[in-house]
């Protein structure tokens, strides 16, 4: 708790931005007139099961990453697998420089459409930011820190679980947020390829003419991007070991 209190500010500037856009989100809500469509699509059971699909394309994408992305960027530090680096961080790249909905037509000329598909091509387009600061993490950490762990009798292993990965935390955390606000907003375009998320409210809205649902649809997108920031935040500020900027 004392961590929090001295917690910087975006860390409590952002709840409020969170608080202020939802609070007014909910306001236009109440005072605006809808059609018969767009109440169906933003009723309470409809919306609920919009927003509960998104976080669990997202999640299970991001854990998907994250399960290959960091053991993989650990590897590629290693003495035997470093000249592997350059071709698989140019390989993770490719998903970053291919656009967004071209990568997931072209999954879906190979995979077919649905949520497996739609989780597919958000790993391949999320898995650099972590694999990349998984690398820089471990890489930053003080070689001589390094030796002196080796001095005092700790394996290759232990160094790397005890001294070399908690010092890398705050990096490759700060990875794993960025691909997870990444992927919260990459996942609006699954709903091309007919798997459920808030993406359906936007691409109805424009689709059907209707701004308000489309509004809504990129309120509540970005609403989930930041309080899932936020999270990220508050949990990178606690993982990180004290002492550790």
């Amino acid at each position: 708790m004392n961590r929090l209190r001295r917690a910087p500010l975006d860390v409590w500037f952002e709840p409020l931005l969170i608080v202020v856009l939802g609070l007014g989100y909910i306001l236009w809500y109440r005072s605006t007139t809808l059609t018969a469509t767009e109440q169906a699509s933003l009723g309470w059971d409809n919306l609920k099961t919009t927003i509960v699909d998104h976080i669990v394309l997202t999640l299970t994408a991001t854990v998907i990453v994250v399960v290959i992305a960091i053991p993989l960027g650990i590897l590629l530090t290693r003495d035997r697998a470093k000249s592997f680096r350059p071709v698989a961080v140019n390989f993770a790249n490719i998903g970053q420089a291919a656009p967004a909905v071209g990568l997931i037509v072209l999954l879906t000329m190979w995979l077919g459409t649905g949520f497996r598909t739609a989780v597919v091509g958000l790993v391949v387009y999320a898995i650099l930011p972590i694999l990349q600061n998984t690398i820089v993490g471990i890489q930053q950490v003080d070689q001589r820190t390094i030796e002196a762990a080796r001095g005092i009798g700790f394996s290759g292993i232990r160094t790397l679980v005890q001294v070399e990965l908690p010092l890398a935390v705050p990096v490759i955390l700060n990875g794993v947020r960025t691909a997870l606000v990444i992927l919260v907003g990459t996942a609006t375009l699954s709903t091309f390829i007919g798997a459920s998320s808030l993406g359906t409210l936007i691409t109805t809205g424009t689709t059907l003419f209707l701004p308000k649902l489309l509004i809504s649809g990129a309120v509540l997108v970005a609403l989930l991007a930041l309080i899932i920031d936020w999270l990220g935040r508050v949990v990178e500020l606690l993982a990180t070991p004290k002492g550790v900027a």
